[in-house]
């Protein structure tokens, strides 16, 4: 017991093996039509390493949350919400962002992690003494695509709703004049309330694609840092890459939101286990063995985005079924591709593949993010592919410029030769 009860609602934290075991998915198939099973696939889900670092991210956060606050100091933030005034605090909650290209399994990997945790508790009574409170561990809220301050704000309350059967949105929506600002306190007020441990903000990209077309950037910055600094309720943003501009250039966003910024799998052992993960729900009458050049041509047509990876999997099937055959082959998984007409953008930006992420089988401390350079703008990097691209290199002849030039690296002899040999003269100073 920590004389806390909003840390004793914390479950323990899971081991990997634990952790892998309650957040795969298999499908069943046994008595599913043929034609049906093509959509039971979709229940199929692969963990992968980084699952496991998000889902200790997501913990600790909530953690934090409540080793930063108490009941006393819930009660005084509150006060000085409704009097306009603010209490301070020696320190704040967590905050950070996962990005990455779409696709990757962000959004997934969040909402089965925060299942792995009770989202709500309710208290009656702690250490014998009565005790009344719906606490909420954490609350998972979607930006919709013309998300401004005001309806991030009522996307909140609605998630608050939704996890304790509440009826604040009922209530905000009738006060229809109601500013932004007051309704940006009430929602403060309710996650104090409630003691809500973490809101992660999924596709946070709308809300700051609608701000910059309507020219209300500070007022989302300042809502996003004062949901932090005044509620003591940690915070995730999760979305696309187009997020980490703002992020880069606003001060007050950088420190409080970094995080893991994650890239497509590299055509590699870990691409290959990912593969050979889900060929094994193959649905056809004959197995279609995996080999090299099958790996190979689905990895640069899906440029090693899991989300296109299953795709061009079920759509391969898909065409086996349609097409009467027992068997899939490259044929059909062609065709499937071009009925996909995947677009796999020719640039990311820097981050993290997600083969590179390794987590042992215990996290006794804070799991160590894999190693990011640090940047003002956010830099690009060219997308991988299995077979390489581009002409083939034409041999060259020892005396060819380019030759001389990589064994020598002496530019002035070169020029000196050439000068001589009446191929090049120099002009006047």
């Amino acid at each position: 017991m920590s004389d806390n009860p909003y840390l004793d609602s914390v479950p323990e934290e899971l081991s990997k093996s634990d952790f892998v075991q309650q957040i795969k998915s298999t499908p069943d198939f046994a008595g599913v039509p043929m034609t049906n099973r093509i959509a039971k696939l979709g229940e199929l889900f692969v963990p992968m390493d980084y699952m496991y670092m998000v889902y200790d991210l997501l913990l600790r956060a909530i953690r934090t949350t409540y080793l930063t606050i108490t009941m006393l100091d819930t009660i005084r933030q509150i006060q000085g919400l409704r009097q306009e005034s603010v209490a301070s605090f020696a320190t704040e909650a967590e905050s950070g962002s996962i990005l990455g290209v779409a696709g990757v399994g962000k959004s997934s990997t969040v909402r089965r992690c925060l299942s792995l945790i009770p989202q709500c508790v309710t208290h009656s009574e702690y250490n014998g003494k009565p005790f009344y409170k719906k606490q909420i561990l954490h609350l998972f809220v979607e930006c919709p695509s013309d998300c401004s301050v005001k309806t991030l704000a009522y996307s909140i309350i609605a998630a608050v709703d939704r996890a304790i059967g509440s009826e604040y949105f009922r209530f905000a929506a009738k006060q229809s004049r109601l500013s932004a600002s007051a309704l940006v306190t009430q929602v403060k007020i309710i996650c104090l309330n409630h003691a809500v441990g973490v809101i992660v903000v999924d596709e946070i990209q709308n809300a700051i694609q609608t701000a910059v077309h309507n020219k209300q950037v500070r007022p989302l910055i300042k809502f996003l840092v004062e949901l932090v600094n005044e509620t003591c309720t940690s915070i995730y943003f999760i979305g696309t890459s187009e997020a980490e501009q703002l992020f880069c250039q606003q001060e007050h966003l950088q420190r409080r939101t970094r995080g893991l910024r994650l890239l497509p799998l590299r055509p590699d052992a870990g691409y290959r286990q990912f593969l050979e993960q889900i060929w094994q729900f193959q649905i056809t009458e004959t197995y279609m063995p995996l080999t090299d050049r099958v790996a190979n041509l689905i990895y640069d047509h899906s440029g090693g985005i899991p989300s296109y990876i299953m795709q061009i999997f079920q759509q391969g099937q898909a065409q086996s079924i349609q097409a009467g055959r027992e068997q899939m082959d490259e044929k059909l998984l062609k065709q499937g591709i071009e009925l996909l007409n995947l677009s796999v953008p020719k640039k990311f930006p820097s981050g993290i593949s997600l083969s590179d992420f390794t987590v042992s089988e215990v996290v006794s401390e804070p799991a160590a993010l894999p190693e990011q350079p640090v940047q003002k703008e956010p830099q690009e990097v060219p997308r991988l592919y299995a077979n390489p691209r581009g002409r083939k290199a034409v041999s060259r002849n020892n005396l060819d410029l380019i030759e001389l030039w990589k064994r020598k690296q002496e530019t002035e002899k070169i020029v000196q030769g050439m000068e001589n040999l009446g191929l090049i003269e120099r002009g006047l100073p």
